[in-house]
C-alpha cells in the first residue's frame, strides 16, 4: 500500500468498521490466522496501541494454550496451516523479551521452540538464538554481528523468523555442542 492508500484506510469508515467486526469475531473465536490478521492490520493502519495489545495478548494466550497441549501430547509443530501462527507468536515474544534484556526468559522460549518445532532449519536458528540469550548477548549486537541481511527469503513460511547467519551454521552448532548439551540440560525441565 502506498502512503495515501494507508492514510485512506485510517479514516475511511467503512473499512474500520469492518475492521472492527473483524476484530471482535477473532477475539469470540480465538482462532490464531484471524487474530494474526487483524494485527497485522493494526500495525500497519498504525491504529490505537491499546487494541494491539489486546489482540496481541489473546495471540498470546491461545498460543500457550495450544503449545501447552502440544508438549503434553509430545506433538510437534510444522510450518503449516495454523502451526506457522503458534511458532511465529513463540518466536515474537521471545524476541521481545530478549529486546528486554530478559535472557532467561527469551532463552526458555527458545528453548521451547528448538523441541516442539520439527523443521530443521528453524531449530539450528532457534538454538544460535538461544547460545545468544545464554551468552547475555544484546539483541542489537546480535543482529549486526551475526545476522546475515543480504539473503532473499527463500520461502515465504521462513520470512518471520531470523535464519541467516554470518558463518556456516552446522559447524557453528557443532563448535558449540557442549554449550548447547549445557543449555538443554538446565532448560529440559520446562518439558515436564
Amino acid at each position: 500500500m502506498t502512503p495515501e492508500e494507508l492514510q485512506e484506510a485510517r479514516v475511511n469508515p467503512e473499512f474500520l468498521g469492518f475492521l472492527e467486526e473483524k476484530e471482535a469475531a477473532a477475539l469470540e473465536s480465538k482462532s490464531i490466522s484471524e487474530l494474526y490478521e487483524v494485527l497485522d492490520s493494526l500495525l500497519i493502519l498504525d491504529l490505537e496501541e491499546n487494541r494491539i495489545h489486546k489482540v496481541y495478548a489473546e495471540i498470546l494466550k491461545v498460543s500457550f494454550d495450544k503449545i501447552e497441549g502440544r508438549l503434553k501430547d509430545e506433538k510437534k509443530l510444522s510450518l503449516d496451516n495454523d502451526d506457522i501462527y503458534f511458532i511465529r507468536s513463540f518466536y515474537e515474544h521471545a524476541i521481545e523479551k530478549w529486546s528486554c534484556e530478559n535472557y532467561d526468559g527469551a532463552k526458555e522460549l527458545f528453548f521451547i521452540l528448538t523441541q516442539i518445532v520439527e523443521d530443521k532449519k528453524l531449530v539450528d536458528a532457534m538454538t544460535i538464538h538461544l547460545l545468544a540469550c545464554a551468552q547475555k548477548k544484546d539483541m542489537d549486537t546480535f543482529y549486526d554481528k551475526d545476522v546475515e541481511h543480504q539473503n532473499e527469503v527463500e520461502d515465504e513460511k521462513y520470512g518471520y523468523f531470523i535464519l541467516d547467519f554470518k558463518f556456516d551454521v552446522k559447524e557453528y552448532l557443532n563448535k558449540n555442542i557442549s554449550s548447547i548439551e549445557e543449555q538443554y540440560e538446565k532448560l529440559k525441565h520446562l518439558l515436564n
